[in-house]
């Protein structure tokens, strides 16, 4: 056996697991990082994975293996760019055990990281809040806990693994009602509840009636809902949400835009960008900043009290339709 796979192997199980206990998306998403690196390495040099050594890793192969994800998986930039660190986190590791390979590991570690577009963030209004929440059937049980679940996402601002690991002992309805949840980077935090939001968490765990380590919004079986099916519910009640509020079909709806939604809405509201952080669990303040570049109506005050030289103030006002019609002919 070569010196890469036993590396490999102690990266994950000494480095991620025992050293840096690495959270299991963490160590997942590394894991099928390294598992497409391996099959294409694999394939370009012509022999089996276990056979691979660090010399038919190089820099040209790493390259090759990105420009493939791209080009051929149609992977994103973002996505290109979280594969090639999970080759850095490794490549790092296997520097300490083989200093043999200095020259090599280098040139891997000076692959830079691809620049990408950053979009406006999407995010839903008020109005079209009300027509996603409005959309589950509450006369029966999945619609009610399908409200439940996308009230509690819109007013939270949870990530999807926040909202699917909940337990019905996470909330807390009593005096300062609240969620607590163990997000990314294995950070707890405590988010408020709106007073809606109570009122629907109190009916829905009086229905829920399950031992307090259960899973809050569970299956028909009892057990926690995946990312798929919450993503395949958003999908059906945003189409059902769109026949009330035609805006719908032109956004697609995940997890996120509801995380989004909410942080618009504290935004619109008000709220410090210092806030908004803390409460979406932010590791940096810096992420916040993306609400504020997507909030218009910030730009629209500030333009309405900018006042050009020698004009008198006030915002600019389309002339009478006659006399613009009258002034292109």
């Amino acid at each position: 056996m070569t010196a890469l796979a036993p590396t490999l192997q102690a990266f994950f199980t000494e480095r991620l697991i025992a050293q840096r206990q690495a959270s299991p998306h963490t160590v997942a998403a590394y894991r099928d990082g390294l598992r497409l690196l391996i099959a294409f390495a694999s394939a370009r040099c012509g022999k089996q994975p276990h056979q691979l050594d660090f010399e038919d890793l190089g820099a040209p192969c790493i390259g090759a293996f990105l420009e493939h994800i791209q080009r051929q998986r149609g992977a994103s930039a973002r996505t290109r760019n979280a594969r090639l660190t999970a080759i850095r986190a490794l490549f790092r590791f296997a520097a300490l055990r083989h200093p043999e390979h200095a020259e090599l590991i280098a040139r891997v570690l000076a692959i830079p990281a691809k620049r990408f577009d950053r979009a406006l963030v999407s995010f839903l209004t008020l109005e079209e809040i009300e027509a996603l929440l409005a959309s589950p059937d509450r006369s029966t049980w999945t619609g009610r806990r399908d409200h439940a679940l996308l009230l509690t996402a819109v007013c939270t601002g949870l990530r999807v693994s926040e909202l699917t690991a909940l337990t019905c002992q996470d909330v807390h309805l009593r005096a300062g009602p609240h969620l607590r949840c163990h997000g990314k980077g294995r950070k707890e935090r405590v988010t408020p509840l709106t007073p809606q939001a109570v009122s629907v968490l109190r009916a829905w765990m009086t229905e829920r009636a399950a031992r307090p380590a259960g899973p809050l919004f569970p299956t028909r079986r009892g057990t926690r809902l995946s990312r798929d099916a919450v993503q395949h519910r958003l999908d059906k009640y945003a189409g059902l949400a769109a026949q009330r509020c035609p805006s719908l079909r032109h956004k697609r709806l995940t997890p996120h835009v509801l995380r989004h939604s909410c942080a618009m809405q504290l935004r619109e509201a008000g709220t410090d960008l210092s806030v908004i952080a803390l409460w979406l669990g932010h590791q940096q303040l810096g992420t916040a900043q993306i609400y504020l570049h997507a909030d218009l109506a910030i730009k629209q005050r500030a333009l309405a009290r900018t006042t050009p030289p020698r004009v008198t103030p006030g915002r600019y006002r389309p002339p009478d339709p006659l006399l613009a019609f009258l002034e292109r002919i």
